[in-house]
């Protein structure tokens, strides 16, 4: 557990030094951030959740499942920041393995939005968010190593 948490933090094995003692005393902590975690990533889900009921509101239903789903898309991504911190959750988000999915992720939550009080496109926003939850899910995998070429593999056996 604790090579975990000094991973996730970004600590090295070696002895800390005086600066990196006095920035973790000001710094939250692993009990706390794991708890932030948690309640974030929970929120989030539970948003995407009632988004997705909202979804049969006659008239306005569309544009509150565009809303809560998005938000908890959001809400579940930015929970990782209370395990890594903001810097390096930006810093990972778009790192060269992650940059396309984190572009295409983000740029579908806006256009999600976008289709769904500027335009007024109920076909677009669940096709915006349908390719949200596959960059988010794309997204998340690149954190599991070799997660990606696993699942690239299976859909190649899958699809000959």
């Amino acid at each position: 557990m604790d090579k975990l948490r000094r991973v996730l933090s970004g600590q090295d094995a070696e002895d800390p030094s005086p600066l990196s003692e006095a920035i973790d005393a000001s710094t939250l902590s692993w009990s706390t951030r794991l708890k932030g975690f948690v309640a974030c990533f929970a929120a989030g889900v539970l948003c995407s959740i009632l988004g997705s009921c909202l979804l049969w509101v006659p008239k306005k239903g569309v544009i509150l499942f565009a809303v809560f789903y998005t938000l908890g898309n959001i809400s579940s991504l930015g929970s990782t920041i209370f395990l890594m911190g903001p810097m390096k959750q930006l810093k990972r988000m778009f790192e060269p393995t992650r940059l396309i999915a984190t572009i295409v992720m983000l740029v579908c939550l806006v256009l999600t939005l976008c289709s769904a009080f500027w335009w007024h496109n109920k076909g677009l926003v669940l096709i915006f968010c349908i390719l949200q939850f596959f960059a988010l899910a794309w997204y998340s995998i690149s954190y599991i190593p070799y997660a990606r070429d696993a699942v690239k593999k299976c859909f190649a056996v899958c699809l000959t």
